[in-house]
């Protein structure tokens, strides 16, 4: 809006609107000059109608000025310079001065004219610098297609009143993605559309190209690529000049093209990000396809053939033991199994959680007993508060994170090192600590340790695949709670899990080890 009233502000009275206001300064001019002619001398009046040239040539125009200049000669001769109301030709203080007065204001009227027209095209460049500046603001900020061009119509209807209609390029088509309600495109003008695109030059209205059309038409060009047309309809009662028009819908139009490209470019980088990350899932899972399915697989398969072909040779005890070995690696293949699914269906943000009031010691027994095995000559303290309320939670996932949570303490931490599990209430949640005495994480990554596939530095001999704490990241959150990792001061890592409570409940410890 800035642009328009900036215009409006300047807009002068052209033709014989203006002639006529200059008369009538003139007229004004005399009326003034007979209320002060007792006052003053003849020649202290000739100010009066040097000022009122001054005043039409700022406020209308350079060739109404030279008019009133020339009628104000006549009229000050006549009026003023003795004998007065008579036009003396042959006096040479006549002539001296009307001549004097018509060469002196032509001089004023057009040093004053083009002073004017200067300050005029700074305002008016000034005026298009802020809607370009406002313009390039909302691109900036715009995400998608849609919030540009979205942009650029708002900007070209409220900063020139014209109306605008933008094609973009989808595929081998042209497509008319934004346009004024008002504004109708006929076949012609679609055809005129489609040879800016095709010939990448600007046409139509006051172009030397299909110059009938009522149109002007701008093509999108960008650096890698055309991006499509703009095309506009200005205002039959306009302010603006077209070459005005033109070198700012010219500078539109490119502001445009450069948004579109830059959403273009964001959106193939963003896929490209989205290729090497698939390319890292599918690394990822033959990883764990030659490890963490063979090893459980070939263990079941050593089992079975034993068992199978040592017969009546194997005693009771050792035939259930590896059984027993076998039901392990089987759990904990379906386990990884499951991990998979489970980031899948995160991922996806299709895990629906099937919440029921659970007990805080039920789940962490559960969790131990799912790796009793695992956990044969380790110390576990576990640490429960006292009055522990039931806890709304899906219990088969919050089971899951407990189970990862535990894994990753017997990898990362001494074959003799102590586990502690705790739980207790704070501020209407649930909080639940794993901590061991491993090595910890470094400070710089231990935010990035719930990444997917986020592997810290460690020996060969510490298998994993980065799922697992992701896992425990994604169903937290489905909780509406959160999980960080801190290392202890003393030594040794922990991660800490908070969930939501329905009650409140007393922090008091009671120890079960």
């Amino acid at each position: 809006m800035a642009l328009l009233n900036t215009m409006h502000r300047i807009a002068r009275l052209t033709g014989v609107y203006g002639y006529a206001a200059s008369l009538t300064m003139v007229i004004v001019a005399t009326l003034v000059c007979e209320i002060l002619r007792p006052f003053l001398l003849p020649i202290n009046l000739l100010m009066v109608y040097l000022l009122t040239v001054v005043l039409v040539a700022l406020k209308i125009a350079l060739k109404p000025a030279i008019a009133s200049v020339a009628i104000g000669g006549f009229i000050y001769n006549y009026l003023y310079v003795p004998p007065r109301f008579l036009f003396d030709f042959r006096s040479k203080e006549y002539l001296v001065t009307f001549f004097g007065l018509l060469i002196t204001g032509t001089v004023i009227s057009s040093l004053v004219t083009k002073a004017r027209e200067r300050a005029e095209i700074l305002q008016v460049r000034e005026a298009e610098t802020a809607s370009l500046y406002h313009l390039s603001r909302e691109l900036a900020v715009a995400a998608d297609i849609a919030s540009i061009l979205r942009a650029v119509v708002n900007n070209v209807e409220e900063s020139l009143k014209a109306q605008i209609a933008i094609f973009i390029q989808r595929g081998e088509q042209l497509e008319k993605l934004a346009a004024s309600e008002e504004l109708t495109l006929d076949q012609p003008a679609l055809d005129i559309v489609v040879w800016t695109f095709q010939n990448n030059r600007a046409c139509g209205h006051g172009t030397d190209s299909h110059d009938t059309a009522k149109l002007v038409y701008f093509p999108l060009m960008a650096l890698s690529k055309d991006m499509g047309v703009m095309a506009v309809k200005l205002a039959e009662d306009s302010v603006f000049t077209f070459s005005q028009i033109y070198r700012l819908l010219e500078a539109f139009a490119a502001q445009t093209a450069m948004a579109l490209e830059r959403v273009n470019l964001s959106h193939q980088a963003e896929q490209a990000h989205i290729l090497r990350a698939r390319q890292k899932l599918e690394r990822a899972l033959l990883n764990s396809v030659s490890h963490d399915l063979r090893s459980p697989l070939a263990t079941i398969t050593g089992v079975l053939t034993s068992v199978l072909e040592g017969g009546d040779l194997l005693s009771e005890q050792v035939r259930r033991e590896l059984l027993e070995n076998a039901k392990e690696e089987a759990t904990r293949l379906n386990r990884f199994v499951g991990n998979l699914l489970d980031i899948t269906r995160l991922e996806a943000r299709g895990a629906v959680l099937k919440k029921t009031p659970c007990d805080v010691q039920d789940l962490i027994g559960c969790a131990l007993r799912a790796i009793e095995r695992r956990l044969k000559g380790r110390s576990v303290d576990v640490k429960l508060a006292t009055a522990l309320p039931l806890v709304d939670m899906d219990m088969t996932l919050m089971n899951q994170v407990l189970i990862n949570l535990l894994e990753n303490a017997l990898k990362y931490s001494p074959p003799d090192g102590a586990i502690e599990i705790s739980a207790r209430c704070n501020d209407e949640r649930l909080i639940i600590r794993v901590a061991d005495l491993g090595p910890g994480v470094p400070e710089n990554e231990l935010k990035r340790i719930f990444e997917k596939f986020y592997r810290i530095q460690v020996p060969e001999s510490v298998k994993g695949t980065g799922l697992g704490l992701s896992i425990c990241n994604g169903i937290v959150e489905a909780h509406g709670g959160k999980i960080w990792a801190d290392n202890q001061a003393g030594g040794g890592f922990v991660v800490t899990v908070e969930i939501p409570l329905q009650a409140p409940c007393r922090d008091q410890d009671n120890n079960h080890g």
